[in-house]
């Protein structure tokens, strides 16, 4: 049986410019024929990541999608959801109360658009939609507007991080048990129920697979990738990593995101 191949996407599999090398196009196509599997394990919403996937050409058999840290998982060849969980209304709605007061943007997800209320209709959602290829829809009010539960919720500040700070000691202070939130990079704060990351979504993976965690190698860059490589039963980061993602990796590698890092992963753990 091969083994299971998790991939973050920005800062990890991708370039800089948001394209695949063509050295790391190669070195998937390679493990997947050899009988690995490919996950794309990312932060981004599951339709952004679908994008991504068939623009990658990971879109066979063997091929998945892990979406909204661990929130969302798809099987790509059989055009499927596997598995979703997402947020208690209560805990969403307690959640854009403490935002609005506080005065610091947040968004959050349906299936198909991000989700701002008006007073956020601006500059900052329309620079973390353009490079992830969403739309977004405004909206008066989630509670009124918002049919469907949704599975995470983010904070941005291009700016000034201090306020997106405190929101994170809110969350761990008065949300403890129903909310976790961690940094996916410098500017954004992600927000899920508790005890959702990439590394219980490894964990079920796995499992679903019949694949020991053994055989499981997770590839990242940012701090939301530690769990899934504290998980996974190697865990490497890539050579742009932040120092912390390092210290949790099992190996870390010498070529960046830029320079076929995820081939030199593939070469040197799917062999």
């Amino acid at each position: 049986m091969g083994k299971c191949l998790f991939l973050d996407l920005d800062g990890t599999l991708l370039r800089d410019d948001k394209t695949l090398s063509p050295a790391n196009y190669l070195a998937i196509r390679g493990a997947l024929s050899r009988g690995h599997r490919a996950v794309i394990t990312t932060g981004r919403p599951l339709k952004s990541a679908l994008l991504q996937a068939q623009a990658l050409d990971l879109t066979g058999p063997g091929c998945y999608v892990i979406a909204m840290n661990g929130g969302i998982v798809w099987d790509c060849a059989g055009g499927r959801e596997l598995y979703r969980r997402s947020m208690a209304w209560d805990d969403l709605y307690a959640l854009f109360d403490e935002a609005n007061r506080r005065g610091v943007f947040l968004q959050t997800y349906d299936d198909r658009d991000v989700i701002v209320e008006a007073r956020n209709d601006g500059e900052t959602v329309r620079r973390y939609c353009a490079p992830i290829q969403m739309d977004y829809r405004v909206v008066d009010d989630v509670r009124r507007d918002l049919t469907v539960p949704p599975v995470k919720a983010m904070a941005i500040d291009f700016s000034h991080r201090a306020p997106v700070e405190e929101l994170e000691c809110w969350v761990h202070r008065e949300m403890a048990g129903r909310l976790d939130c961690f940094f996916s990079c410098q500017y954004y704060l992600e927000i899920v129920p508790a005890g959702q990351n990439k590394g219980t979504a490894v964990e079920a993976m796995c499992a679903r697979l019949g694949v020991p965690l053994r055989d499981a190698v997770a590839v990242g860059d940012a701090a939301n990738d530690i769990p899934m490589l504290r998980a996974a039963g190697v865990g490497v980061a890539m050579a742009n990593a932040s120092p912390e993602v390092r210290s949790a990796a099992d190996a870390v590698t010498l070529r960046d995101n830029n320079h076929d890092g995820v081939a030199e992963v593939v070469e040197r753990f799917l062999g």
